[in-house]
Formats: C-alpha cells, structure tokens, sequence
C-alpha cells in the first residue's frame, strides 16, 4: 500500500496486516527522478512565466460538464488577459473538439498537443496552479509542491485533500471561478 489511509482501507476489507506493506508511491517515485534529471520545456511554452495548467479528460465530465469548464476557463483568461493558461489537450474527440470550439481563440490559452511526461512535469513544476480531474496529477503536484484544485464531485485520492496542498472544488463554473 503506498499510504496510511490505504492500509487502513485493506484493514476495513479484513486483509491480514501481515499480508500488508507501506512500500509508498511509486509514481511519486518516478515523477522525482524525471523532475531531477532535467525536463524540458515544451517548445509551445518558451517564455510562458507561471502557467495555469489545465487537464480535463475522465469521462464523467465529458459533455455539458466539460462545456461548462472550458467556458469558465474562457472567462477567467478573458479577466486575466496578462496569465497564461496551457492546456494539453487530451484526444478523446469528444474532449478535443469542445477545448477547439471554446478555448482555441483566446489569445492567453495555450492549447497544445499531449505532452511526453518529462514535458508534462516540468510545466507541472512551473505552473502558479492546477486545475485537474487527473487522479494521477492529484498525487503529483503536491509533491512538486504545485496547489491543485480537483475538478471532480470527489476523489479517490484522499491525501492531498487531507494535507491541505488540494482542494475539491467540483465541476460547476462558480466553484471554478
């Protein structure tokens, strides 16, 4: 188990404790050795200073919820014209096409392509904040030492909520903004 809460999960499902092991993260594990091997800056992102990093793709905020999001995001660059928002957007027509439609004409969004993880990590590193519905970046960004905010109803990665480096704000526009 990589944590104390998922211990106590495997506990609850009656898992013998001497079957149980905290080996910690993996992931984190990983994400420290591309961080501290040198990353590079995606070449979309030359002289882009404290990037908002976006990532939206689960599937339960596809659709209206996804519409919503991106729309929010339009309106916040649109209040903030001097902040850069970078978003890697995600393939999945359904995700890509709306992110085009919404976001592909303000001037201070940065829609780029996925990115390789040492690219991803270094413009995790360099982001003012992220806005995610990523379990994956949820774990991450805390250990980059990156504020995150969930775009999510919940989570299933309790840690960074309880150690007060994110914070579950939802899928709605006014909790976005």
């Amino acid at each position: 188990a990589p944590t104390r809460s998922a211990i106590d999960n495997l506990l609850e499902e009656n898992i013998p404790s001497e079957r149980i092991f905290c080996t910690g993260n993996t992931v984190i594990d990983a994400l420290e050795m591309v961080a501290n091997c040198g990353m590079s800056c995606p070449p979309a992102l030359e002289g882009v200073r404290d990037p908002i990093l976006l990532t939206l793709h689960r599937r339960e905020n596809h659709g209206k919820i996804a519409r919503d999001i991106f729309q929010a995001i339009r309106d916040l660059a649109r209040y903030y014209p001097d902040q850069t928002f970078v978003y890697p957007v995600h393939p999945n027509p359904a995700v890509k096409s709306l992110a085009h439609e919404i976001l592909g004409e303000s001037q201070n969004v940065i829609l780029t392509p996925p990115m390789s993880y040492g690219e991803f990590v270094y413009t995790m590193k360099h982001a003012r904040f992220i806005l995610t519905d990523s379990g994956g970046v949820q774990e991450e960004a805390p250990s980059l030492g990156v504020p995150v905010f969930v775009l999510r109803e919940e989570t299933e990665r309790p840690e960074g909520i309880a150690a007060g480096a994110a914070a579950l704000i939802g899928t709605s526009p006014a909790a976005l903004i």
